[in-house]
This record gives structure tokens, C-alpha cells and sequence, in this order.
């Protein structure tokens, strides 16, 4: 038998790796979108969705660690159906998720340069940034923890630079594209396109259940768990509000951003870097030095993702809730298989795309399709997740908790019951934004995907057979 990897992950390279998770760049554009309303939302949903979400992951990771997470989870709370919903959904939005940077990685290189590609070009690069990071996503965590090590850095370097410098900016000119002028400005208004914009954040929080994929590859799990969540999360919160702010102060905040693509960024720096009075050549100079550590972010993202996904899609495999050919792995136990099925089915999604679009421009298949896609069968995925914490706190109430979420009784079930709501309401909303014929004609893909997603889901299912879950 062969001997088992070293350990290598530690508490710093888990809070990298949890920062890494939580801290999705290309989110920044849809979430700039809301406006000045964002920060009743970041706050709202920071109190009565991530706390609760990270306390309530921390304690069933450590309390049940397994490679299968939140699979595990739900499988012992509701049965190997249930369970089976959850690795589709988990597992589907990945290769969505891979083909919206894709396509965001061209976007930048074309607003990097001042260019449009063309549909070979387009091609090209977005096959060879699906299939460098399904090469990456072979490796284990730890093999790979450079390369998230220095995403996050490059994340925190990017936002920290938007945030700062669109604070300069609003001080040195008294300025803002969305100017508060009253604590109106702060509050939403609860229409149902409002509340659409819940999904956008709470994708934004998602990612913390991975980090309890990783106790094979760490040294000390049960007491370093938790603590990753806690410190990565602050720090989440920190650098998701800071480039917001820049966002809001450079450019006026438009439903249109949400589907328009990362290319808003390289807008949102020359309208800063203009501002502060940077010349021409130096600004062209930053804006591409920018754009290339932004689009390896979007490398370090799929690599610190990768394992945890690919790992539920294998043990679920395993276990006949996803298909047998997702459970082979390689000689470093790493599901190498499942890699390769996402880059496939990546590589499809963005030929597909590209296709759409040479038929009709009005399709809208790209980043904005693709990376809705993702985010609603992600958010879809948790779902059970909150009511299968509350009932094995139920019936595996003697089950010993190396950490315990600090609520019991009534405010247990608060705890999980609010962000269960939230999620619905986010999936709901995101879909079903207006439901005027208008809104519906021009929803048309997103609801085809959804419902196609639905459909392969519940084929799958109904060829798992029921037994009693372990």
C-alpha cells in the first residue's frame, strides 16, 4: 500500500484557502450593479446568512468530516435521494462556473487592449483557460496551495486597489457616480427585481463547506476548522465591501453589469486611475499588469474549488448518486476523472456560447448566462443542507461536536431556518424577477437552463435505490 501524502495544509494556508474560496473577483460586477443599496444587503445577509452558515458548516464538518461534505450530510439526515439532488447541483454549477470565467477571461483581454477578438481567438483562449485549470484540478490541495496562496493575494491586492482608490477619489473630489444624499438612498425597495439581487451576494459567501474536504490534508482539522472560517470570513467581509465602494464612486451602478462581463473592470480602473490624474501611458501599463493578475485569479479560483467538488462528485459516485465514471481517481487519490468531465463539459458550454452568439447576439450566451447558471443551481445545492443540520442535531444529539455552533433550542432552528428562507428567496427571485411577458422573453435561456438542469437532476435520482443511510 502506498504511503499516505504528507500533511501540508496549515491554519495560515486554510485561511488563505478559505479567503481564496470566498473571494470571487468576477462576483465584484454584478454585486456593483445594485448600487447604494448593496450595503444594506452586504450587512443584512453578512448577520442572517453567513454567520449562521459558517458556524453551522464548522460544527457539521468537524463533527462529521468526510470527502463527501455536505453530500454526507444531507444523506445522513434525508436519504440517499436528497443527497443525490445536492452532488448534481453542487457538481453542475462547477463547469458552468468554468465556462463563465472562460468567457470573462476574454473579456478582460479584449478591454486589456482595446481590441475585439476574434471567434478564433475567442475559442482559443477560452479552451486553453478551461483546460489549464482542469490540469490543475488533478492535483491535491496541497500541491496546489501556491497557486491559491498567490490567487488570494492577487484577489486581495486587486480589490484592495479598487476600494482604496475609489475612497481617494470620492475624498479629493467630493464625488460619487452614486451619490447618497439621504439614508433613503441605503434601503432597497422589496420589489421582486429588488430582491433578486439576493442571490448575487449570498453566491458570494458560498464556498466555506470546502474547507472541510480538506481534513486529509491538514494537520491539526478539528481545531483549525473552525478558526479558518471565522478569520477567513472577516476578511471576506472586508475585501467584498471595500471595491464595492470603488465601484459605486466610478461609474454609475446599472442593472446591465450583471451579464455585461468583466470587462466593467477595466472601466471602472481607468475612470479611478483617470481621476487621480495618472497619464495615459502609465495608466495602459497598470490597467494590463491588472488585468493579467486578475485573470489568474480566476485560475486560483477553480484550483481551490476543484478538490472539494470533485471529491463530493466522486464519493457521491461512489455511494450511486452520480454516475460510476466520476469515483476513478489517479495515484495521488485525487478524482482526476471528474476533472476531466468538467473541462469536457466546459469546453461544450463555451463552444455552445460562442455558436449562440454567432446565430443571434440577443441569446445572451455568455458570462452573464453562464455565470447565472452557475450561481442558481449552486445556491439550489445548499438548500438541505440547513434543515439536515437541524435534524441531526436532533438525532444524533450525544454525537460528540469538536465544535459546536454556540445556539441550542429555538434559536438553532432561527439559525438555520432563516438562511434556508434566504436561499429560496434568492433562487426564486433570480429566476422570476418580474413576471411580465417582457422579463419572461428575455429570461427565455436562464429558465431553459434551470429547467434542463431540473430534469437531468431528477433522471439521476430516480435511479438511486433508497437505503438507509449510514
Amino acid at each position: 500500500m502506498a504511503d499516505k501524502p504528507k500533511k501540508k495544509f496549515k491554519l495560515m494556508d486554510a485561511i488563505l484557502g478559505t479567503v481564496c474560496l470566498t473571494l470571487v473577483c468576477e462576483s465584484v460586477m454584478p454585486t456593483a450593479a445594485i448600487g447604494n443599496t448593496q450595503y444594506f444587503w452586504w450587512i443584512f445577509l453578512l448577520l442572517f446568512f453567513c454567520v449562521p452558515y459558517g458556524m453551522i458548516t464548522a460544527e457539521l464538518g468537524t463533527t462529521y468530516p468526510s470527502e463527501g461534505g455536505m453530500y454526507d450530510w444531507v444523506k445522513r439526515a434525508f436519504g440517499p435521494k436528497w443527497a443525490g439532488r445536492v452532488a448534481w447541483n453542487y457538481w453542475v454549477n462547477f463547469p458552468l462556473w468554468i465556462a463563465s470565467l472562460a468567457v470573462a477571461v476574454t473579456d478582460i483581454v479584449a478591454g486589456m487592449f482595446n481590441v475585439e477578438l476574434n471567434v478564433f481567438v475567442l475559442l482559443l483562449l477560452q479552451l486553453l483557460y478551461v483546460w489549464l485549470v482542469t490540469f490543475l484540478s488533478t492535483k491535491r490541495i496541497g500541491e496546489s496551495k501556491y497557486i491559491v496562496n498567490l490567487g488570494t493575494f492577487c484577489k486581495v491586492a486587486l480589490l484592495l486597489v479598487i476600494g482604496c482608490l475609489g475612497i481617494y477619489v470620492f475624498f479629493k473630489t467630493g464625488e460619487s457616480a452614486n451619490p447618497i444624499t439621504s439614508a433613503k438612498d441605503l434601503f432597497p425597495e422589496f420589489s421582486l427585481d429588488g430582491l433578486s439581487f439576493i442571490s448575487i451576494i449570498l453566491f458570494n459567501f458560498m464556498g466555506f463547506e470546502v474547507v472541510g474536504t480538506w481534513v486529509d490534508d491538514m494537520e491539526h482539522p478539528k481545531k483549525d476548522i473552525p478558526k479558518a472560517l471565522i478569520f477567513g470570513g472577516l476578511l471576506m467581509a472586508i475585501f467584498y465591501i471595500l471595491p464595492a465602494t470603488g465601484f459605486n464612486i466610478a461609474l454609475p451602478a446599472n442593472d446591465e453589469w450583471i451579464g455585461a462581463g468583466a470587462e466593467i473592470v477595466v472601466d471602472v480602473l481607468t475612470a479611478l486611475f483617470t481621476a487621480v490624474g495618472l497619464g495615459a501611458g502609465t495608466m495602459k501599463l497598470v490597467i494590463i499588469v491588472m488585468g493579467f493578475m486578475f485573470i489568474y485569479t480566476f485560475i486560483a479560483n477553480i484550483a481551490s474549488w476543484s478538490f472539494g467538488v470533485n471529491e463530493v462528485a466522486a464519493y457521491a459516485a461512489e455511494d450511486g448518486s452520480m454516475p460510476k465514471m466520476f469515483a476513478k481517481k489517479n495515484s495521488e487519490g485525487v478524482p482526476a476523472t471528474a476533472a476531466y468531465i468538467n473541462g469536457i463539459v466546459a469546453s461544450a458550454i463555451v463552444i455552445f456560447g460562442i455558436i449562440a452568439n454567432l446565430i443571434s447576439e440577443d441569446f445572451g450566451a455568455g458570462f452573464g448566462l453562464f455565470f447565472c447558471l452557475s450561481w442558481i443551481t449552486l445556491l439550489v445545492g445548499y438548500i438541505p443542507m440547513f434543515l439536515a443540520f437541524l435534524k441531526l442535531r436532533k438525532v444524533d444529539a450525544k454525537k460528540e461536536r469538536p465544535y459546536k455552533a454556540p445556539f441550542d433550542g429555538a434559536m438553532a432552528t432561527v439559525a438555520a431556518i432563516v438562511p434556508f428562507v434566504l436561499l429560496i428567496a434568492g433562487v426564486v427571485f433570480t429566476i422570476f424577477g418580474d413576471f411580465s411577458v417582457e422579463y419572461l422573453q428575455e429570461n427565455i435561456p436562464l429558465i431553459a437552463g434551470v429547467v434542463l438542469s431540473f430534469i437531468i437532476e431528477e433522471i439521476l435520482v430516480a435511479r438511486i435505490k433508497t437505503k438507509k443511510a449510514e
